[in-house]
């Protein structure tokens, strides 16, 4: 494969190197920035209706590789259910001499929930060079069939110790997709696209949520392994329909021009759009002037995201992915057990775990409005200030007594921060996280800053259940102060340190940074359309 550097023109080169060269040159490099100039500006001028009616096959795919989330989803919220499931704790569990029922050791309930995340943590840094070098398409594929074998593993578990390794195991592909779906949904569609078609991860996460939520809710008074045997196999739903769909899907064109693949961006990008209604040869334009702002002789490394102004960039990237734990997400991600801890019954905790899921995905819709026409940095701080203050609240329902009242109070501000939480801060994030990166060093990034939101998560599983569970701290509601002060650093450094890069071209964002404007004030700041540096 050809080094990005190899997209530069032989006379970008020269004018490089000092050399001289003639008119036909100098004509040829007027024509190529003139093309990138009229792609940007089409893009910039184009409304979100006339974008997905120029792209529609660009929505579809994000559409489609956006689906592999739902993998994830799915099981992380089906090992939350599974601690919460009577016919699971009565195969794994140990009796509580209090209530004499049996329940998931505080150990292995913590560990469980954390085994995937752990596999994941390999998957991500996996993920970034695999896909620098393969492609988004090939490294979604590999992910997706050693997902097929590693459920095997899952289903025929038959002890907490092979169940935790066997989750550990599906985590890998999970940390390949969850790297490269927000990267590959930014790079395929025009820019007043990037919003909803990267928050679609988010209500592909609310979707597993829902699945797992309507599967556990069916199987929750099922007596024997039934009971979580088959919300196990349904697992394999997924994967084979979503890699006969991806084999078909196009590579990304910002990609195949970074490996200096210029025929094979244009077609890539015509099988985006409709030819009608856009220049592939201009849109390859546009993305050349952008991989030769960043152009290097150097392959990617990760040693490069911690240089430069692309340390700020990862700083962001790992900074938005840790807030989706510290702000309450855990409390979403555990629902059911949360509501079982507040005082209502099993059945009720799993019908408000599938509301909640349901209404997850209905306020990522509305999201995508707020975040396309108010920008990203507003809809995020705002949001997270709304969570903290609803946090505190959590913590204050717990804290005044027990009692119905008390309990529903708390169940009812739950299932608020779980929702609310999918309307501002959990989608803008993947907005701001597939904006932010630098584009040769994407695939890269994303997988660092997911890297940072598993080793976060980890610590906070354990805090998280050992807060909730009743042979541990047992603190139920009171676990909102304990989030809403981790959730008002998190905002006062997004405060300081977040940018506002709606409506921004890439080109944009890469100048921004590399002029080091603060953050504050990228809304005021003007790039004018012939700058490149």
């Amino acid at each position: 494969m050809s080094d990005p550097v190899d997209v530069k023109t032989h006379a970008a080169l020269e004018v490089e190197a000092g050399h001289s060269y003639d008119l036909d040159e100098k004509a040829k490099v007027a024509d190529y920035k003139t093309d990138a100039i009229e792609a940007e500006n089409a893009e910039l001028n184009m409304g979100v209706l006339e974008a997905v009616r120029a792209y529609p096959m660009a929505s579809f795919w994000a559409f489609v590789m956006s689906f592999t989330i739902i993998m994830e989803a799915y099981d992380v919220f089906l090992m939350g259910s599974f601690v919460a499931l009577p016919a699971f704790q009565l195969k794994f569990g140990i009796l509580d001499p209090k209530t004499g029922d049996h329940v998931i050791a505080t150990k292995w309930q913590s560990s469980l929930q954390v085994s995937g995340q752990l596999g994941a943590l390999i998957g991500v840094f996996i993920a970034g060079p695999l896909t620098s070098r393969i492609g988004y398409r090939y490294a979604t594929l590999t992910g997706l069939m050693l997902l097929n074998v590693f459920i095997f593993a899952f289903y025929f578990a038959d002890s907490l110790p092979v169940i935790f390794v066997a989750q550990l195991l599906e985590g890998i592909p999970w940390g390949i997709f969850i790297a490269n779906a927000p990267a590959y949904c930014s790079e395929i569609v025009p820019l007043r696209l990037r919003a909803p078609a990267t928050q679609m991860l988010q209500m592909f996460w609310a979707i597993g949520a829902i699945v797992v939520g309507a599967v556990a809710y069916v199987y929750s008074s099922k007596e024997g392994e039934q009971a979580y045997k088959i919300p196990i196999a349904l697992q394999w739903m997924f994967p084979t329909p979503l890699a006969i769909l991806i084999w078909f899907a196009p590579e990304s064109p910002w990609w195949l021009v970074r490996k200096g693949r210029l025929e094979e961006a244009a077609h890539s990008i015509g099988r985006l759009g409709r030819r009608s209604r856009i220049n592939p040869n201009e849109g390859v334009a546009m993305m050349r002037r952008v991989v030769e702002l960043e152009a290097t002789t150097k392959e990617p490394s990760h040693w490069e995201l911690f240089k430069g102004t692309d340390r700020y960039r990862t700083f962001i990237v790992c900074g938005v992915y840790l807030a989706q734990n510290l702000t309450g997400n855990l409390i979403a991600n555990q629902a059911v057990y949360f509501f079982e801890q507040a005082g209502v019954g099993t059945n009720l905790a799993f019908a408000l775990g599938l509301i909640t899921s349901a209404l997850q995905m209905i306020f990522v819709m509305l999201s995508w409005i707020l975040t396309t026409y108010f920008g990203r940095r507003s809809i995020y701080l705002w949001g997270s200030g709304f969570n903290v203050v609803l946090l505190i609240a959590l913590g204050v329902a717990a804290s005044v007594g027990k009692g119905n009242a008390a309990n529903l109070a708390q169940a009812s501000l739950g299932l608020i921060i779980s929702v609310l939480f999918t309307l501002g801060p959990a989608p803008a994030s993947w907005v701001i996280i597939g904006e932010t990166s630098a584009i040769r060093l994407r695939p890269l990034t994303t997988g660092t800053g997911r890297a940072a939101y598993y080793i976060v998560e980890i610590p906070c599983i354990f805090l998280g259940s050992y807060m909730l569970n009743p042979l541990g701290g047992n603190l139920g509601g009171k676990c909102g102060y304990v989030w809403g002060a981790t959730g008002f650093i998190c905002l006062v450094t997004a405060y300081f340190y977040l940018p506002e890069m709606k409506n921004r071209s890439y080109r944009e964002i890469d100048i921004l940074f590399k002029r080091k404007v603060p953050a504050r004030k990228w809304k005021q700041t003007v790039v004018d359309v012939q700058d490149d540096e």
